[in-house]
Formats: structure tokens, C-alpha cells, sequence
């Protein structure tokens, strides 16, 4: 039985270098081309159980070659390749059929996973062309590691309805995500609408989804549509959806059990033509234990979870990020500025807890309040300074000031055991921790639900019986009621 054959194409010789060597002694053999003319003669000539291609050679544009290629033989799946690593390239590499995208500079060890998984797997019939649009409209900017994948995510999930729960910070992208998947998937010719829950009164959610008739309370004059109709047959964004009250809930989850919904007073069912993609920045698994959220709608809407990295796991991509928002704000306006080293290097240290909006809102404040073309790390730092002076109290420090909760207990936990070493007695350690963290937890549970016991030990997630002993055996005091 002869080895499969790998078809490599890429202008640059190291790179068909290292392939041809890694392929070779992952037991195939290879041939290896800089031109797409080559690999076409190829392609043509039968050769080939697999193809992988750069995006960029002198003859032609790699990704040009995928819909002929599986055209002319629909079972040969290609493996395209690229240092222009964007949502975009992802995008286009995945919409005219390639079987998978690999950003430059790439580990051998995926590459030869990427190609065994491609040959053990069937081909398959290309959804649907791209729609035009140009690289510098794309919104969402980066080449770490984590936004790769985070592009590869969406470009398959562009040939597909699939409900998308998208969980990240404030600030982080969620609605351009929602926006991309849309713009790039097959309903884009249809509406995008948005709704962010947190920003709607509780008594009017439903009315807003799901549109009434008239007459169906008071005030309601005429009839109008809601949400889920304005979005027929495109995607509606449910941002915040951790906000959403319970009774809203409950019908969301009759809607997308049924795939239809009647209007607050209405009678007829509708057909519920929609992309469900929601958002939020809330751990929604605790606050199902907390009982605020639905489980089974969880479920539901949970089916391709994905994750935005905040920006401080992503700092490499701070400068191409700075770099576009001083462009961007310039706006033919005068001289676009510039970040010198050392700033950029105060932004790479800073903590960002308001993530990508609070980079864009720095450039923009930068460019609006500094003329010179410029900027040093001074400038950055005093602005910075006054961003987090206003900032609630914990919230906003950067350069290491900022910390999440197992920082600063690591940091206690720290302090603690190193007292041991100083001559104090430590025993029953794990005991005494767990108590100096248990007392103001419940502490402020009970005053967030005023004294409220039942609703303390939801949110705790803790049996009623088990929370009453807690409170006896810390000593805790409850106060019912208050203000």
C-alpha cells in the first residue's frame, strides 16, 4: 500500500523545508512547490491525497485555488496556511472549502494532527460563497494565539445555525463576535438585531421579545412586533442574557423548545425564524446554583459555548490594537500619533479590567487631549492614573495593582504560612482559613438578601439547615429587613 501524498506550496523555501521533513517522518511522501501554477498541474494530473497552501505566492492567491480545486476534485481536502492571520483569512479559508486554517507560524505537531485528521475524514460540499467585504472593515483585531482560535471558531460556525453562548468580560468584543458570525454566516442577507437585557425593565421584557397585541395592557394602542419578529429570518443577539428575570426566561425556553411563540394578548403561534446567539459576562453555572438562572434554558442556548479572552491574557496584541484606535481616531484630523516604546510597554504591563473598550476610550482620549505625534509612557501612565482615580474602589489599577480573588488570597495565604516560620503555632490551618473566608461570605450574602436565609443559602448554594449551623457556629448576627 503506497503513502499518501502531501502537495506543499509555499513561496518560502524554509518553510517547504520543514514541512517536507516533518511530513516525511510522519510517514508521507511529499512534494513541495513555491508556485500555485505547480500545484494546479498537479492537482489536474490526479496527484495528491492532500493539499497544503500558503495564502500568498507570487503567481496567485492560495485561497483563489480552493474552490477549482474542489470543483475539479471534490475529495481532495486542502489545508490553507497563513501569516495574515485574521478573522477574515479564517473566514474566507473556511467558506470556499478548506478543511482547515493554520495561522503562521504554526507547531509541527498540529500540522501533522491537522493532516491525519483531513485524510480520515470524508470530504464535504462547500456551503456558500463569502460575502464581499474588505479586510479593513473587520472589527475584531489580533494574532494571539487565543484570537486565532477564536477566528477558526467562527469561521465554522459561519456554514452552520448552531446557537452560540458567548461568555467573556465587559469590553472584551462579545456583540462584534455576535456581529461577525452573523455578517459571514448564511442568514446575512437577513436582519441583525441586538437586545441587551440589563437595559430593559423587567415588566416590559416580554412585550419587547416577543411583540403584543393591541389592547394587551394598558397603554398598548396598536400592535407591535417584537424582537424575535423584527429578526425573521436573520440573528437575534440576547446580550446580558444572565440578566434575563425568570418569567422571561420561561418563555424563552417554551420558544426554543417549540420553535414558536405567541405575542403578549396574541392567540396565533409564529414561527420563530431566528439565529439565537446570546451573550453575557456572568458565570451563569453559579448563577444556576444561586437559582437565578434556568438550567434547561442554560442547556439550550449553551450548544457552541465560546470564551473572549479578556485582554490581559492577550497582551501581544495590544500594540496592533493601539496602533489601529490611533488610525482610527485621527480621522484625517491632524497627525495620526504614536506610541513610543516605553508606553507601549506601560500599556503591555497594565491590567485592562475594562478590556478592548477601555484601550479604544485611552487612544481616543490620548488623540483628542495631546498634540504632540509622540506619546511617551508619562503621558500613558498620568492618563491611566486619572482613568483609575475615577474607577470604584478595587476596580481600574494597573500595573499590577489590580487582582482577582485567588491573587489576593494567594497573597493572605502568603502572609499566613509565613508567620508560621516566624515562631507562630500553625495548626488546623485548613480549619482556620476556610473560617476567616466563610464568616464574611455569608456575612454579606445575608445582608445582600437582608437577613433573607432561604435566598441566602440559594445563592450559597448551601442547605437551609446547613447555613442556619454556619451561622451559629461563627457567631454571625442577621439582621432581617433594612433598607
Amino acid at each position: 500500500m503506497s503513502l499518501p501524498t502531501i502537495l506543499v506550496a509555499d513561496d518560502d523555501r524554509s518553510i517547504r523545508t520543514v514541512l517536507s521533513q516533518a511530513l516525511g517522518r510522519g510517514g508521507y511522501q511529499v512534494r513541495a512547490t513555491g508556485q500555485a501554477s505547480t500545484l494546479w498541474q498537479w492537482v489536474e494530473e490526479g496527484e495528491g491525497d492532500l493539499v497544503i497552501t500558503d495564502v500568498i505566492m507570487p503567481d496567485e492567491n492560495g485561497l483563489d485555488l480552493i474552490p477549482r480545486i474542489r470543483r475539479l476534485r471534490p475529495d481532495l481536502r486542502v489545508v490553507v496556511m497563513s501569516a495574515q492571520s485574521t478573522l477574515m483569512t479564517a473566514v474566507k479559508a473556511t467558506q470556499r472549502g478548506a478543511f482547515e486554517y493554520l495561522p503562521k507560524p504554526f507547531d509541527l505537531k498540529e500540522v501533522l494532527a491537522v493532516v491525519a485528521r483531513a485524510l480520515a475524514t470524508p470530504a464535504v460540499p462547500v456551503q456558500s460563497a463569502l460575502a464581499p467585504q474588505t479586510e479593513e472593515q473587520m472589527s475584531l483585531i489580533g494574532r494571539s494565539v487565543v484570537m486565532q482560535d477564536i477566528y477558526r471558531i467562527i469561521a465554522r460556525l459561519t456554514t452552520s445555525d448552531l446557537t452560540v453562548m458567548i461568555n467573556g468580560e465587559s469590553g472584551t468584543g462579545k456583540e462584534l463576535v455576535a456581529r461577525a458570525l452573523h455578517d459571514y454566516g448564511r442568514r446575512r442577507a437577513g436582519p441583525f438585531v441586538a437586545v441587551n437585557m440589563a437595559a430593559i425593565p423587567r415588566n416590559l421584557i416580554e412585550s419587547e421579545l416577543f411583540g403584543h397585541e393591541r389592547g394587551a395592557f394598558t397603554g398598548a394602542t396598536s400592535r407591535v412586533a417584537g424582537r424575535f419578529e423584527q429578526a425573521a429570518g436573520g440573528t437575534l443577539f440576547l446580550d446580558e442574557i444572565g440578566d434575563m428575570p425568570p418569567e422571561a426566561q420561561t418563555r424563552l425556553l417554551r420558544v426554543l423548545q417549540d420553535g414558536a411563540f405567541t405575542t403578549v394578548g396574541g392567540t396565533i403561534p409564529i414561527r420563530a425564524n431566528v439565529r439565537i446567539i446570546a451573550a453575557t459576562h456572568r458565570d451563569l453555572r453559579q448563577a444556576i446554583r444561586a437559582g437565578t438562572f434556568r438550567e434547561d434554558l442554560y442547556y439550550r442556548l449553551n450548544v457552541v459555548p465560546m470564551r473572549l479572552p479578556p485582554l490581559r491574557e492577550r497582551v501581544e496584541d495590544i500594540p496592533l490594537l493601539a496602533r489601529h484606535f490611533l488610525n482610527a481616531t485621527a480621522d484625517g484630523a491632524g497627525p495620526v500619533r504614536v506610541l513610543d516604546d516605553e508606553a507601549m510597554a506601560r500599556l503591555q504591563t497594565y491590567r485592562w479590567p475594562g478590556n478592548v473598550r477601555e484601550l479604544e476610550n485611552l487612544m481616543c482620549r490620548i488623540t483628542a487631549l495631546h498634540p504632540q505625534e509622540s506619546i511617551g509612557a508619562d503621558i500613558v501612565a498620568s492618563e491611566l492614573a486619572e482613568a483609575t482615580s475615577l474607577a470604584p474602589q478595587g476596580e481600574g489599577m494597573g500595573g499590577g495593582q489590580s487582582e482577582t480573588l485567588a491573587e489576593a488570597v494567594e497573597r493572605h495565604l502568603r502572609r499566613f504560612l509565613a508567620s508560621g516560620q516566624e515562631g507562630m503555632p500553625m495548626s488546623d490551618i485548613y480549619d482556620k482559613v476556610i473560617a476567616e473566608v466563610e464568616r464574611p461570605l455569608i456575612s454579606m450574602t445575608l445582608a445582600a438578601t437582608r437577613g433573607n436565609q432561604i435566598r441566602a443559602a440559594a445563592m450559597l448554594g448551601l442547605n437551609r439547615n446547613t447555613l442556619r449551623k454556619k451561622i451559629r457556629d461563627l457567631d454571625i448576627p442577621v439582621v432581617r429587613g433594612g433598607a
